[in-house]
This record gives C-alpha cells, sequence and structure tokens, in this order.
C-alpha cells in the first residue's frame, strides 16, 4: 500500500502523490549518508575554508549542467584573475566570456559579472549571507541561493540539484529518475527531509549532492558502496526501471549550439574586432550561421560594430 496526499507515513514526510510505504525515516539516513561523506568526499577547491563565498558562488555557476573535471581548470585561473567579486565587476563582461573559455553555456559568464557588479555596489563587495539577498542579484536562482547560503554560510536550506533530485527520488520514492523538471512535491519533500540542526543540515545537503555523483549516478548506480542501500526505497522493490517519459541526452553535433560555440572561439582568441568574413569561415552553412550569431548578439554575448565588425560585450550585460 502506498501514502497518498492525504497521508502521513511513520516517516513524518507530508509529500504529494504516491509514494512507497516503506520510505525511510529521515533520521535513519541522515547519520549514514554525512557519515559516508566524511570520509568519501573529494577534495574540491570550493570546499576548502580559503575558497569563501566567492569561490562557491563561482563553482556554484560554472558547475552547472558542466562536469567537475571541466570546471577544475577554469575556476582555478578565474579565482587567480579575479580573486573577489569587484575584481570581476572591474572588466568589462566580454572578459568574463573569454575566461569563460569552453564550458558551454556562455550567458552563466554574463549572469556572473552581472553578479559580481550587484554584490560590488549593493553589498560592498562581499557575497551576502541572507537568501533573499542572494536571490535577488542578477543570474542568482533559487538553486544557487540555496548552495551559497548552505555551503558558503552553512544555513539551512533545501539543495536540489540533479544529483539530490536523482538520490531523493531513488531512497525516498522508489524510482529510479525524478521527473524532467523540479516539482513542488520534490521541493516539499526536499524541505520534509532536512536536518533541524543547520550545520548539520549543511552538510547533508553537500553529502546528498556527492552520492548522487560518486554512487547513485544515473547510468550505473553503485548500490554495493550505498551506505543507505538497506533503506532505499528503489533498491527494496527490486530496483524497477524507469516508466516514466523516454529521457535523452542533448545532442551537440551540427546544433546551433555547435556553431554558436566556434563563433565564440574566433572571438575569444582576437584581441581586435573580427570582420564578418572571418567569422562567415567556421561554418558553412549560411542561414544557420546567420542565425547562430544574431542569437549570440541577442543574448548580449557579442556586440556588433559598424563596418561589419564584431567584438566581446565591453558595455554593462544587458536583460541580466
Amino acid at each position: 500500500m502506498t501514502a497518498t496526499t492525504s497521508e502521513q507515513s511513520a516517516t513524518g514526510l507530508h509529500v504529494a502523490g504516491p509514494r512507497p510505504a516503506d520510505s525511510p525515516d529521515p533520521t535513519d539516513v541522515h547519520g549514514p549518508v554525512i557519515d559516508w561523506f566524511a570520509e568519501h568526499a573529494r577534495d574540491l577547491p570550493w570546499r576548502r575554508p580559503e575558497a569563501g563565498a566567492w569561490g562557491v558562488m563561482v563553482s556554484e555557476f560554472m558547475l552547472q549542467q558542466t562536469p567537475v573535471s571541466r570546471v577544475l581548470p577554469v575556476y582555478e585561473q578565474w579565482l587567480a584573475r579575479w580573486p573577489r567579486p569587484a575584481d570581476l565587476a572591474a572588466e568589462p563582461p566580454g572578459e568574463a566570456v573569454r575566461a569563460w573559455g569552453r564550458l558551454g553555456y556562455p550567458r552563466r559568464a554574463l549572469r556572473l559579472h552581472g553578479a559580481a557588479a550587484a554584490i560590488t555596489e549593493r553589498h560592498g563587495g562581499d557575497v551576502p549571507r541572507e537568501h533573499a539577498q542572494l536571490l535577488a542579484l542578477p543570474g542568482v536562482g533559487e538553486y544557487t541561493a540555496a548552495a551559497v547560503a548552505s555551503f558558503a554560510y552553512g544555513q539551512r536550506h533545501a539543495v536540489l540539484d540533479t544529483n539530490v533530485r536523482r538520490v531523493f527520488a531513488r531512497a525516498f520514492g522508489g524510482r529510479e529518475f525524478p521527473p524532467t523538471a523540479t516539482t513542488a512535491a520534490e521541493r516539499r519533500l526536499a524541505r520534509a527531509v532536512l536536518p533541524e540542526d543547520e550545520t548539520t543540515a549543511a552538510r547533508w545537503a553537500a553529502a546528498t549532492m556527492e552520492l548522487g555523483a560518486l554512487v547513485c549516478t544515473a547510468r550505473r548506480p553503485d548500490c554495493g558502496r550505498c551506505p543507505i542501500a538497506d533503506l532505499c526505497a528503489w533498491r527494496r522493490a527490486g530496483s524497477p526501471a524507469h516508466d516514466g517519459p523516454p529521457r535523452r541526452g542533448q545532442s551537440y553535433a551540427g546544433t546551433d549550439r555547435q556553431v554558436r560555440g566556434r563563433l565564440l572561439a574566433v572571438l575569444r582568441e582576437a584581441v581586435e574586432p573580427v570582420p564578418q568574413a572571418v567569422l562567415d569561415k567556421v561554418w558553412d552553412e549560411p542561414v544557420q550561421r546567420a542565425r547562430a550569431l544574431d542569437g549570440l548578439v541577442a543574448d548580449g554575448l557579442v556586440e556588433p560594430l559598424e563596418g561589419g565588425v564584431y567584438r566581446l560585450p565591453q558595455g554593462r550585460a544587458r536583460g541580466l
């Protein structure tokens, strides 16, 4: 029998929709996951005390849809060049796009530059502690605000990234994968299973994220290494296969994203504005190339100048 929206099981969780009646009690799960994290957490630079709140914020922007291995070298270079938000804010946004390199989704660089400018103007150059103030920064959404407040300042917030959502879907929901987009029910679950103690809650947030990244992975979950395998609702149900909409990976080759990346690569390497004729050489299909370039201009990633030349943006990033 499953618990429904109107029912509350012994776990004390109030979660919309059906879920397994044997969903584990969060208090039984907190300790093993946090202890596992203490032993197996990766030594990542943004987890070190010297990273500070700015280092945490930079890492959160960079890690969105990008693996740690690709982020590490760019992160180190970024913090060496811009150790404080004011250092980044003092430079044109195009320099942030240039330093972003091949991390992908370069609008994140503009958003991070916009956040740095706002931090400098509104908060004296210090990343704010309050969740509401973080959320008010340009380019900062609910996830990033919660992550910075939790990881940088040790506060009690539900931090829901893809890894955490997958751990919760399996451990508490008995499903192989979470929904495609984060739902209100997932947010309620995340708040319901959050430890009451602030310090413990912050550790729990980091630990569940690491568990999803290293053990409870999407393709090959290693249940033999999982500290809560015996409590996991999905495993106790026999690890049923995903029965929702097909999960498709994102294509890249031949897409506008690839064309945009090639155009930006030319502009990042250029010291002077780049003529249209040079950009025309990066992609043979003229309609797609023009569409990609127009999109970069519309997104504020490229500035068109008189005479048919282009450069990375030099003024304040717009629309962020």
